[in-house]
């Protein structure tokens, strides 16, 4: 084990709370292998040790962050989000592969895959928007997880105004999708494009609510005003031909 991991792990074990951990566990359908610490103060160790690491090469960085993930604990995912997004300004385009693989390999749970790619990626593909057509790729995946990132990664920019035809590509792909994780991932990424793109994402919504499960609808509709919450919720009962 790299001694930089083995510190960060002692003080996680140091922190541990019993209390926390079961109140954490109700967050999540999924059973979750977590110390029990508090987020804030999980990313205030990632920063404390982010000062040790950062001159590092890249590569080694990413092997440090693989080696935290590999443990499965939700609070050492947490510092590799941390880590990755701090990482942005040396982000190239092959690093996209790593990131799916990590996706595919060691997300879980909804609160890892937000957290790395709310920020990380959102930065990646805001850095080299050309390979925003890798989420049409993932939204297609078995994995749940794959596919909420599809949707996720896109959160950030969309709240600024960014990537509107590629969020209703994405959504477009997981509509009909079962997994209310997923309905969940894109129902926000829409809400979050609604914030500057209203008319559009309200005309989507709108186009498609006969078919758009209730839990990504509701989401979707957060920010719009009541009487667009209200239409939007309404059955098209018209007799189809």
């Amino acid at each position: 084990m790299d001694p930089v991991i083995a510190r960060i792990r002692q003080e996680l074990e140091g922190l541990a709370d019993k209390q926390t951990r079961t109140t954490s566990q109700r967050f999540f359908k999924e059973e979750i292998s977590c110390y029990g610490i508090k987020t804030p103060v999980v990313t205030a160790l990632a920063k404390k040790y982010w000062k040790e690491i950062k001159n590092q090469e890249k590569e080694a960085i990413f092997a440090l962050c693989e080696e935290l993930y590999r443990s499965g604990k939700l609070e050492e995912s947490f510092v590799v989000s941390t880590w990755a997004y701090a990482l942005d300004d040396r982000f190239e385009k092959k690093d996209l592969l790593v990131f799916r693989r990590w996706i595919d390999t060691y997300i879980q749970n909804w609160a890892s895959c937000d957290g790395f790619c709310n920020h990380a990626l959102g930065a990646f593909f805001e850095r080299y928007p050309e390979c925003t057509g890798e989420l049409r790729v993932w939204a297609k995946s078995e994995n749940r997880w794959m596919r909420r990132a599809a949707a996720v990664s896109l959160i950030v920019p969309a709240k600024h105004g960014k990537f509107l035809p590629e969020a209703i590509v994405i959504a477009d792909l997981l509509l009909t999708d079962s997994d209310d994780m997923v309905q969940k991932g894109y129902g926000w990424l829409l809400k979050e494009a609604s914030r500057k793109h209203r008319d559009e994402v309200f005309s989507y919504i709108v186009k498609n609510r006969e078919v758009m499960p209730r839990t990504a609808l509701r989401y979707a509709i957060e920010l719009m005003p009541e009487e667009q919450r209200k239409e939007a919720m309404k059955k098209d009962l018209r007799t189809k031909k």
